[in-house]
């Protein structure tokens, strides 16, 4: 019957799809939907911030006040000691390494165990656990592990001794003073704060000031014993070093005068020698690489035909300058005359003698300076030559006096060492003696701790702010999960714009007697938003295609329980009252919800009596005499497993009841469930998809959609059924209008 595309002519470049990525995501990202979605959990939402708000709020009021205060000190980078007493009694570098260094110091058990001790901390129960009421979590973790450790047979004397407890109680006593305070750089300058925390605020200004003195000792202390056994061990050290020096000296000038390696400054004779024959050589081998390069370029000239005047040394002689202008006038001169009296003439005869000298002069001109550098190319070799044999002579005597100040050096290179060291320690030991008891701290106090006068734990206010502000943003994250979480359908607005199928409506749930009735509430309210709802339906089915009347509609569902029978009841109710001949068939042979609905009694004829030849049409339709609706139902004693809607004889009872009826609406079976309604869908005019409110899923309806596509069914669109409309409006899923024109409707 049908064989177009399954899609509304206003989605025909549109093809529907359920976008993953989108469903839960665009209802966010819209602010007017974001403001929607929070009316619709705007019970959630106040839920989660009232519940945050208030653990914060008990957890500020029954905390225990812990009062904060701080000492700074800086590490003092000028130079306070009289003397370079060098690494033994110098300042701190100003690197940030030593800074950091320093605060760690301060952060030491060590120094953290002076305090504890110097304060008695191991009385005070806030830092002594052994002290405290052990908590209930505390008594139960104990028995476990007392329990998990506890020796079988214990011997005699494994008791713990009084020094054992008295460790593991200081042990104890130093990690809480580590916990309490801490002690970081002061950006990134030199200072240092110190932060001491107490339930006492007198007590944290101790602990903070106690540090800063015990930091200051510490430091005095250490440079003290640095220096005494400086001391010790240079006065040691120096009579070893003393005697070492004297010794290298007396054998550097021993082998020195044995070899005869006189020197003159830091070079000896033979190795200024040579150098200076080297600069000589270097500047003579120059000296020849020019005379034979311009000796070689007369002899290219020649070879390749060209007159040797024009190299550079015969152009810049002044001879043949001078000659070349003589010769030149000379022709200049010869060409006039042959212009004025022809080349016979007796004084031509005389300039071609005078060109002929002049031009013989340049030959030997040009000759000499040949000569001349084949001469200097000569000289300039033997002095290369010679240079050379010198040389060589004076590198074999080199060699040899190298050979002999291997050992000079090695000797004058321990001497120097020897003599370094022992300078060094002799101005280290003078320091030190000359400096003692000159040592400062290398870090001075900037400002005490005071004592602070108001807890720093908990802020009240800040935490209320923090409860609120936290609860607000969990708040929203659970609408935002919720709404992301939720899959069922919702509105018209998620179906168009998801799904690329047109929304025909929603449904509004009834309630009462008119939920046991609905077709008495129809009869009896033929004005009401619920009876309005079919009108629409009915419209938008007749005009969904405009080419083609339609005449068959099929009324099915993902799944169960989801209205369709109900659908196709008030469908085909509302079309019979509107003088439209109709008939409403129970396709649903599963359940036969349909019959059950609108008959009194089980009919011994139906649907599928008809499409066997068991009876006429005549015979099997039901009229609902006040409506004037024709229904064909199904006998509850009648079942096949035979393909009722995919035969030959079902085709021809259709155009039958085309022919007979104006409209007709058939009541399938959940599509995801029955095969047989997929196959009816495709021979139909229209398939109306009825789609519960808040219960049919996403994922579902995407299925049916893909289904109806794959067998080439046309879709007028989808419906929501049992809407709760004050639910809907009010929780945002409708526009802010509805209340407008629903006094249009007497009833529901």
């Amino acid at each position: 019957m049908n064989s177009q595309l399954p899609i509304d002519s206003r989605y025909a470049n549109r093809p529907y799809y359920f976008s993953e990525s989108g469903a839960g995501d665009e209802k966010i990202t819209d602010p007017k939907q974001a403001l929607r979605a929070l009316r619709r959990r705007l019970a959630l939402f106040l839920f989660v911030v009232v519940s945050v708000f208030l653990a914060v709020a008990v957890y500020t009021f029954q905390a225990t006040p812990v009062y904060s205060t701080s000492a700074s000190v800086i590490i003092d980078s000028r130079d306070k000691t009289v003397v370079d007493i060098g690494s033994v009694m110098s300042g701190l570098p100003p690197e940030s390494t030593v800074v950091d260094t320093e605060v760690e110091i301060i952060r030491s058990r060590s120094l953290a165990e002076k305090v504890v001790r110097q304060l008695n901390l191991t009385k005070y129960p806030e830092f002594n656990p052994m002290l405290r009421e052990p908590s209930l979590m505390a008594s139960v973790k104990g028995q476990i592990k007392d329990w998990l450790t506890k020796d079988p047979q214990p011997t005699p004397g494994s008791a713990a001794s009084p020094a054992d407890e008295e460790t593991k109680e200081m042990e104890l006593v130093v990690s809480e003073l580590l916990a309490k305070t801490s002690a970081r750089r002061i950006g990134t300058t030199y200072g240092i704060q110190i932060y001491a925390n107490s339930h006492d605020p007198e007590l944290a200004a101790a602990i903070a000031n106690k540090i800063v003195d015990q930091y200051f000792v510490e430091q005095l202390d250490a440079k003290f014993d640095a220096t005494r056994r400086a001391n010790a061990w240079l006065e040691d050290r120096l009579s070893e070093l003393r005697n070492e020096v004297n010794a290298a000296e007396a054998a550097v000038e021993t082998y020195r005068a044995q070899s005869g390696l006189i020197s003159a400054g830091t070079n000896t004779l033979n190795e200024q020698q040579m150098s200076d024959l080297n600069a000589q050589l270097i500047v003579q081998r120059a000296e020849l690489a020019e005379a034979e390069a311009r000796l070689d370029t007369v002899r290219e000239l020649a070879q390749q035909g060209l007159s040797a005047e024009v190299s550079g040394q015969a152009m810049n002689s002044p001879v043949i300058s001078e000659l070349r202008n003589q010769q030149a006038e000379i022709l200049r001169e010869r060409a006039d005359l042959q212009n004025r009296y022809g080349p016979k003439h007796p004084e031509i005869e005389r300039i071609n003698k005078e060109e002929a000298n002049i031009r013989e002069q340049i030959q030997i001109e040009l000759r000499r300076i040949v000569s001349n550098i084949e001469g200097d190319v000569a000289i300039a070799r033997k002095r290369v030559n010679s240079l050379e044999s010198n040389l060589g002579r004076m590198r074999s005597t080199l060699a040899q006096n190298n050979q002999a100040s291997v050992r000079l050096r090695e000797l004058e290179r321990n001497a120097e060492a020897s003599r370094s060291i022992y300078e060094a320690f002799l101005a280290r030991f003078k320091q030190t003696n000359d400096s003692e008891g000159l040592a400062e701290p290398d870090a001075r106090l900037l400002s005490s701790a005071p004592v602070p006068r108001g807890p720093s734990f908990p802020k009240t206010s800040l935490n209320l702010a923090i409860g609120i502000v936290l609860g607000l943003m969990l708040g929203v994250g659970s609408v935002i999960a919720a709404e992301a979480l939720n899959s069922q359908i919702a509105s018209g607005d998620e179906i168009e714009e998801h799904f690329r199928v047109p929304f025909l409506g929603n449904f509004p749930r009834l309630t009462g007697t008119a939920k046991k009735d609905p077709r008495a509430y129809l009869i009896e309210n033929p004005t009401s938003a619920y009876a309005e709802s079919f009108r629409n339906l009915r419209a938008s089915i007749m005009f969904a295609d405009l080419d083609s009347p339609v005449k068959t509609v099929a009324i099915t569902s993902s799944q169960p329980d989801e209205g369709k029978t109900t659908m196709t009841q008030g469908l085909g109710l509302m079309s019979a009252m509107s003088g439209t001949k109709t008939l409403i068939i129970d396709g649903d042979f599963r359940r036969r919800r349909l019959s059950a609905v609108v008959m009194d009694e089980d009919p011994e004829r139906g649907f599928l009596e008809c499409l066997f030849g068991e009876c006429t049409v005549e015979e099997a339709v039901q009229v609902d005499e006040e409506t004037g609706l024709h229904i064909l139902p199904l006998t509850a004693s009648r079942h096949t497993p035979r393909d009722v809607f995919g035969s030959k004889a079902f085709d021809q009872l259709m155009e039958q009841l085309e022919d007979e009826y104006d409209f007709i609406i058939v009541d399938t079976g959940p599509l995801l469930l029955l095969a047989e309604t997929r196959v009816l869908t495709s021979k139909v005019d229209q398939v109306v998809i009825v789609s519960r409110w808040l219960k049919t899923n996403r994922a579902a309806l995407k299925q049916t959609l893909s289904i109806l596509r794959e067998f080439r069914a046309r879709i007028a669109g989808v419906v929501i059924n049992r809407v709760d409309t004050n639910k809907y409006h009010r929780q945002g899923y409708g526009h802010s209008g509805y209340k407008s024109y629903a006094k249009y409707y007497t009833q529901g």
